[in-house]
């Protein structure tokens, strides 16, 4: 162990002596190490800051929760539109035939949307909010929390009381600095009684139902107010979670059993309806994202290739300017063995000293890059190892051939050159 520890030093030594001996030609030779890294790392930590933020949003749909709807999410809107555009919407029937019949789900919720509503509160409004209306078990599927207040009882949702949660949002836009729980706020024309208001949810852009900004009533309450079934003003959600253990495939077939009932569809009609979950959006974000880090790889790839052979020409160089001290050293006793890893260390230093500015350009960029994008973009640990581990990689390739030749030359010829 002692003597890997000497060698060790020593190569950082010779590293650095040809660092500061030879600037201009070290620098450019690292220069191909450096842009290598910065693109492949870039490119990753992108595409993985990116892809967070968007299952983070989707973590508000839920893992074991199934959609109903017209349209697969795994395909392409645009290839069949005029196929699913003719598809019932999810419908309250569908809801209470699975209520009544589902043995496998553990809650279901039926919602309708509508967007482009005012609220008043006195003298204080705000615009272009919209109105969610659904079944009462909506809160325990979606895992939504009040900042204050509670949630509608069942006979408050029943009789379609004038009661409603409000965004954490617009709940503050509203009130300011008042408490506004029990206060009355005029929506539709009518007097609603404002009984809670979510927690906030920040400012994830890739939140598919911004709840901040939500006007939240029960579906019996929307129906005295809203034609729930025009379809070109009011969007329809039926989600269904899973009881805990239930397999997914074996959910799916159940719902589709009784969706297929309820719509009378003969044994041999196809489905006119879509069952969809998370893992579904997750397939296509991988393909996609995955494309895109081949890409980056491919770019940096050719940079490194580049700084490797820059890389190789120095340890060439550094060779040949040691040539007598290699022979004296191999005079004196030392192993073969000794003599390679000097130089394919020295190697690999000099490509970690190339990785670690890359690495410290592809911060800086990201940070950059956070302050005019409405979400954060980072580099984790992860990148980092991939980062430092391409780089020792490349020293290893690119230090291989110089180190042999040193390793392999004969003492007398080296001390007479």
């Amino acid at each position: 162990m002692k003597i890997f520890t000497k060698i060790f030093w020593e190569s950082l030594l010779q590293a650095t002596g040809s660092l500061r001996g030879n600037k201009l030609r070290t620098f450019l030779s690292l220069l191909g190490i450096t842009i290598g890294i910065f693109c492949i790392i870039t490119v990753k930590s992108a595409v993985d800051s990116l892809q967070k933020n968007i299952v983070d949003g989707f973590n508000e749909l839920g893992s074991d929760v199934i959609y109903l709807d017209k349209m697969p999410w795994n395909e392409d809107p645009g290839d069949n539109y005029w196929k699913y555009a003719k598809r019932p919407d999810p419908s309250f029937e569908d809801y209470e035939a699975i209520k009544r019949r589902s043995k496998f789900a553990e809650n279901a919720a039926y919602t309708v949307f509508t967007g482009g509503r005012t609220i008043k509160f006195q003298s204080s409004s705000v615009s272009n909010a919209f109105i969610m209306g659904s079944s009462h078990e909506y809160a325990s599927i979606q895992n939504l929390k009040l900042q204050e207040g509670r949630f509608l009882s069942t006979n408050e949702y029943e009789t379609g009381a004038n009661k409603v949660i409000l965004g954490n949002k617009l709940y503050n836009e509203l009130f300011k600095s008042l408490n506004g729980i029990g206060k009355e706020v005029k929506i539709f024309g009518q007097d609603f009684q404002v009984i809670g208001y979510l927690e906030s949810e920040g400012d994830n852009v890739f939140n598919f139902l911004n709840f901040d900004e939500v006007i939240w009533i029960g579906f019996k309450t929307a129906k005295k107010y809203v034609n729930v079934r025009d379809e070109s003003t009011v969007g329809r959600m039926l989600n269904i979670k899973a009881k805990p253990g239930v397999p997914m495939e074996d959910f799916k077939g159940e719902m589709a059993s009784i969706i297929r009932a309820v719509r009378r569809l003969r044994p041999l009609e196809k489905d006119n309806f879509a069952l969809n979950e998370l893992s579904m959006l997750s397939q296509v974000l991988d393909s996609v994202f995955g494309v895109i880090n081949i890409a980056g790889f491919i770019i940096g790839l050719f940079a490194l290739v580049v700084g490797m052979f820059s890389v190789a020409n120095i340890m060439f160089v550094s060779v040949k300017e040691r040539t007598s001290i290699i022979g004296i050293k191999k005079a004196l006793g030392a192993k073969r063995y000794i003599i390679l890893m000097e130089f394919l260390i020295e190697a690999i230093i000099l490509c970690v000293i190339g990785g670690i500015i890359g690495l410290c350009l592809v911060a800086i960029t990201l940070k950059v890059i956070s302050m005019v994008i409405p979400f954060s973009m980072s580099m984790s640990m992860t990148n980092m190892i991939i980062g430092v581990g391409a780089s020792i990689i490349v020293g290893i390739i690119s230090g291989i051939l110089p180190a042999l030749q040193a390793s392999g030359m004969d003492p007398v010829e080296a001390i007479r050159a």
